[in-house]
């Protein structure tokens, strides 16, 4: 017989430790926190969280804080949560030497943001303050980058997801 890791619900569920990627480690080596599962925040909250782990380098973390979002909101934003977690697990992707699936989520969430309307993305801002265009700009100059064979350092890369206008300072490097 099989025996499986599960969790407190009796779900499989590997207790395997990970990176800050995502990756699994091997039993017994410390490993990066895992973002709990099935919080309901508000949309602020919700873009606040995601900001702090793409900027600590964890994009596999701040897509699960988006599918959370995606799973328990509205039904009509779930567009836009599904396609802010794309990009976050395509940043993982590009960030774990997957040059071929980095690309492809990339892009597949720039077009899922950027909606039929935009095209481009270049109408506008998005709802609670995320900067759509440069999310999506973003998002396909990265697919670019890693299409040609670009390492990709995911706090590096992290992108600013509200726009210029509502976005704290970052502050300046040390």
């Amino acid at each position: 017989m099989n025996a499986r890791d599960r969790d407190g619900e009796g779900r499989a569920r590997s207790a395997r430790p990970r990176d800050g990627l995502g990756r699994p480690l091997a039993y017994g080596e410390p490993g990066v926190e895992r973002q709990p599962e099935g919080i309901v925040r508000a949309p602020a909250e919700t873009v606040a969280e995601a900001q702090r782990l793409l900027d600590a380098g964890m994009p596999f973390h701040a897509h699960e804080v988006f599918e959370d979002a995606w799973k328990s909101g509205p039904g009509a934003e779930a567009p836009l949560w599904r396609a802010l977690a794309q990009l976050a697990v395509g940043l993982t992707h590009a960030a774990r030497g997957n040059a071929v699936g980095g690309s492809r989520l990339l892009r597949r969430g720039a077009t899922a943001l950027a909606g039929p309307d935009t095209g481009d993305g270049a109408g506008g801002g998005g709802p609670y303050g995320i900067d759509v265009p440069g999310l999506v700009r973003w998002a396909r100059a990265l697919a670019g980058r890693v299409e040609a064979g670009a390492a990709v350092d995911a706090a590096a890369e992290a992108p600013r997801l509200s726009s210029p206008r509502d976005a704290p300072e970052r502050p300046a490097p040390r």
